[in-house]
């Protein structure tokens, strides 16, 4: 169980997740990062991106025929879910003011998950200014909240864990300039009592440790890994062996 592995040893060991958007792997760079991240003992494979693809199947058995660790949908939209992978994030973008992307893709796919194998795990997702204009502010058309509003980033945390969401990600957007400022992840934390999840931005172990140290249960790192594989190993023993 996805969940149940978070929630057990969320508050013992801060958790690392390797995001893998299908449309940026080829074959022999996906078999590469797999074999860093097993070697790494990344705890999950985050999957998706902010197109729609045809290569998500594909993408989910190919790693499957490589590791054990567990592969998280990780939708950029509705269409985004393989019956294959272990589990799938149900995003609720709830900084924004999008109804689509509050409740009206979810009633869409509800049928589909509910039927599935697929551990479906609630969770409020909060769009975080990094800096520039990210992919999924432009798809999803919302705006991020400030990065130095930390009142209305928790106000909006809290909500989420009121409302039943299992897990809180703050999320400055891939390729972001700036990843979520360390007062707004410390000031989240404190006001939720759910595991926080941050990515986006995260470039560097230093980025990694950062993050960690100001609250996040969890990190999820994609862009830095793409340009370069080898981060994996030296974020992975930043959280494994120093936090």
């Amino acid at each position: 169980m996805i969940y149940e592995k978070i929630i057990n040893n969320y508050k013992k060991q801060k958790l690392f997740s390797l995001h893998i958007d299908p449309e940026k792997y080829n074959e022999r760079s996906l078999h590469h990062v797999i074999r860093l991240a097993n070697e790494s003992e990344v705890d999950f494979i985050f999957l998706g991106g902010s197109l729609l693809s045809d290569t998500l199947d594909h993408t989910v058995k190919m790693i499957r025929d490589f590791t054990e660790i567990p592969i998280v949908l990780f939708p950029g939209n509705l269409m985004q879910i393989s019956h294959r992978a272990d589990g799938i994030l149900f995003l609720s973008l709830i900084s924004g003011r999008n109804p689509e992307l509050l409740i009206g893709n979810h009633v869409l796919a509800a049928n589909m998950l509910k039927k599935s194998r697929l551990e479906v795990i609630p969770t409020g997702y909060i769009l975080i200014n990094g800096g520039n204009t990210s992919s999924v502010e432009y798809i999803s058309n919302t705006k991020p909240i400030p990065g130095d509003k930390p009142d209305i980033i928790a106000s909006t945390a809290i909500a989420g864990e009121l409302l039943g969401h299992r897990l809180i990600y703050l999320e400055s957007g891939s390729g972001a300039n700036q990843s979520v400022y360390s007062r707004a992840i410390k000031y989240v934390k404190e006001h939720i009592s759910i595991p926080l999840v941050v990515g986006g931005g995260l470039k560097t172990p230093e980025d990694v440790e950062r993050v960690c140290l100001a609250g996040a249960d969890m990190v999820v790192v994609g862009n830095a890994i793409e340009a370069f594989p080898d981060n994996i190993k030296a974020m992975s023993s930043v959280i494994k062996e120093k936090l």
